[in-house]
């Protein structure tokens, strides 16, 4: 996926406000089948497996035995048998030797499909719309983090699944390689369809407060610490990472991952800028920061420590200068066609 295609303010905007195309090929996926499946993966993820049901999708995060962060991902539950993985392309790799490493030795078998794997994300207010000229599936009517096979644009076993990474509704679409150009072209000529990048699908991401992997979350990082402790599930049974969370949970966070927005547009703080108190001292680290073209402001995510509130100010330094910095809580946008369409179903 290239950075941008012409302007990552203009592809920004049309996913806000239309709808973009992202081509998320270099994401990595693996199939995982048999009886003891579900089973293996609960004992594995951190989120609780056999509340999913064929069709449906869950986010969860994949520990070491320190509670560290070896990846977030998507799981989907594809038949009673098979699910798959959807794992960052960073650590495809690295997930794949640790599960690998754990695969029991009958019952369960895994497959690296990611080099066979197109995936291409609809998003926006207008992604619906535009995919149900290509389809006969009932797309609308799908709820928020499911998946359904079907044809697309004449391709027959295309899984469409309602997840995403923007906070506009979504529509990802897994293909086999052989017919991802003719996906692609299908629904660029669909409607006002704009292809996006990876600056747009940054500042997308950082204005929901989305975790991005290696940046906002690492191996040294607990899901409790980055704010996502509902993703984890400490009472579902036995998991890699589970005593270590209890633990932490027992003993009390020692830093946690905050909002953050400046005064302007002109403000703007960058990824690992130092955090500071009214002394000028270091208390914490931002982790992502940009301008948020829909807010018009700089917005970023940090680490402070335990004890700072919603509403207090801290600083950072730029060019010589101590500029102001609000914690808040994200998402720093409240209106998206995500956000709609969940409460028009509640």
């Amino acid at each position: 996926m290239p950075l941008r295609y012409k302007s990552e303010l203009s592809e920004h905007h049309a996913v806000r406000q239309n709808v973009g195309l992202f081509d998320l090929s270099h994401m990595g996926e693996f199939l995982v089948r048999g009886a003891g499946a579900a089973a293996w993966l609960n004992s594995l993820l951190t989120n609780d497996i056999h509340k999913l049901s064929p069709g449906k999708a869950q986010y969860t995060f994949l520990l070491n035995p320190q509670g560290g962060i070896i990846d977030d991902l998507i799981v989907y539950q594809i038949e009673p048998e098979l699910f798959m993985l959807v794992v960052n392309a960073a650590t495809t790799q690295k997930d794949w030797e640790w599960l690998q490493a754990h695969l029991p030795a009958s019952g369960v078998s895994l497959e690296d499909i990611s080099g066979e794997t197109v995936l291409l994300a609809l998003s926006g207010p207008a992604s619906e719309a535009v995919l149900q000229k290509l389809t006969d599936l009932p797309v609308g009517e799908m709820p928020y983090y499911t998946c359904r096979r079907g044809t697309v644009a004449g391709i027959e076993n295309v899984l469409v699944a309602t997840t995403g990474y923007t906070g506009e509704w979504t529509y990802e679409l897994f293909v086999r390689k052989a017919h991802g150009v003719t996906l692609w072209e299908a629904l660029m000529q669909a409607g006002e369809v704009v292809p996006a990048g990876l600056a747009a699908r940054n500042t997308l991401r950082l204005e929901m407060g989305y975790l991005l992997y290696g940046t906002d979350a690492d191996e040294q990082t607990t899901p409790l610490e980055a704010g996502v402790g509902w993703a984890v599930k400490l009472d579902k049974g036995a998991f890699i990472g589970q005593e270590a969370l209890r633990q932490q949970k027992q003993r009390g966070l020692s830093r946690r991952l905050f909002g953050l927005v400046s005064e302007s547009a002109r403000v703007i703080p960058r990824n690992n800028t130092p955090l500071l108190n009214e002394k000028g001292e270091e208390i914490g680290r931002i982790t992502s920061g940009s301008i948020g073209p829909t807010v018009g402001r700089g917005i970023a995510l940090g680490y402070l420590p335990t004890g700072y509130e919603i509403g207090q100010t801290v600083y950072f330094q730029l060019r010589g200068q101590m500029m102001p910095l609000t914690i808040v809580r994200p998402p720093f946008v409240q209106e998206t066609s995500l956000a709609r369409r969940q409460k028009a179903r509640v």
